[in-house]
C-alpha cells in the first residue's frame, strides 16, 4: 500500500495547522515542510519567520509558493512525509502571480475562470500523484471557507468558490480528511455512513450544479 494522504481541514485558528505538524511527527518519518506563503508585508514576513523558527531543526524546508508537484518530485526521498501548508496560499498565489488577475473579477471573462479552476483540479492531482509515486506520506492543510460571511466582492467569491472545489478534489483523493475546531480533529470520512464511501472515490461522478443550475453555492 502507498504511503498515506491526509487532507487536514478548518478555519483561522482553529488549530489546523498544528495538527498537521503533530500529525507528522506522529508518523516518524523525515518531514519536508512546503511552505506556500510569500512575505507580501511585514506582518507576514514575521509570521513566516515565527513559523520557521519554531519548526523542529531536523525538518527540511522548501519554498514553494506555486509548483507544488514539482517541490515533491524534486526534494522528498521514499519514506518522506511532505507537509503542504497551505493550499488556501498556493490558490491565491496561483491567481495572483501566474494569471495576474485585477482586483475587480468581473474583468475576468469566465472561460478564464473555468480554466484557473481546471488547472488548478489537476495540479492537486499531480501532486497526490507525485507523492504516491514518490511513496511518501502527504499532508495538506487548507483552510474551510465555505461556512463564513460571503464576501462582498466579485474576485473574493470567485476565489471561495475555486478554494471549495480545491478542497473537494484534495478529499477526493485523500485516504483521510480531517476537520480541526478549536484544536479538535474530527475524521470525516470515517464519519461518512459505509453506503456512500463508494460516492467519495477519485474517480466517483462529481455533479456541477453550478454548471447545471447556475448556482455557484455548492
Amino acid at each position: 500500500m502507498s504511503a498515506p494522504v491526509y487532507l487536514i481541514l478548518g478555519g483561522a485558528r482553529g488549530g489546523k495547522s498544528a495538527f498537521a505538524e503533530r500529525l507528522a511527527r506522529h508518523l516518524a518519518r523525515p518531514v519536508l515542510y512546503l511552505a506556500t506563503a510569500t512575505p507580501g508585508d511585514p506582518e507576514m514576513a514575521a509570521r513566516i519567520a515565527a513559523h520557521r523558527a519554531a519548526r523542529p531543526s531536523d525538518w527540511r524546508t522548501v519554498e514553494s509558493p506555486q509548483d507544488l508537484a514539482e517541490a515533491v518530485r524534486t526534494h522528498t526521498r521514499p519514506g518522506d512525509t511532505a507537509l503542504v501548508d497551505c493550499l488556501t496560499l498556493w490558490l491565491s498565489n496561483l491567481l495572483v502571480f501566474r494569471y495576474r488577475l485585477p482586483v475587480e473579477g468581473e474583468a475576468v471573462p469566465e472561460d478564464t475562470w473555468r480554466e484557473i479552476e481546471r488547472e488548478a483540479l489537476r495540479e492537486i492531482a499531480d501532486l497526490i500523484a507525485a507523492a504516491r509515486a514518490r511513496d511518501a506520506a502527504l499532508i495538506l492543510v487548507s483552510n474551510e471557507v465555505g461556512m463564513g460571511i460571503v464576501p462582498s466582492y466579485p474576485l473574493g467569491r470567485r476565489y471561495r468558490d475555486l478554494l471549495g472545489r480545491v478542497n473537494q478534489e484534495a478529499a477526493r483523493r485523500a485516504d483521510s480528511v480531517i476537520l480541526v475546531i478549536a484544536g479538535m480533529p474530527i475524521d470525516l470520512r470515517g464519519l461518512v455512513p459505509e453506503a456512500f464511501r463508494p460516492l467519495l472515490t477519485a474517480d466517483a461522478p462529481d455533479p456541477r450544479s453550478d454548471e447545471q443550475t447556475g448556482d455557484r453555492s455548492t
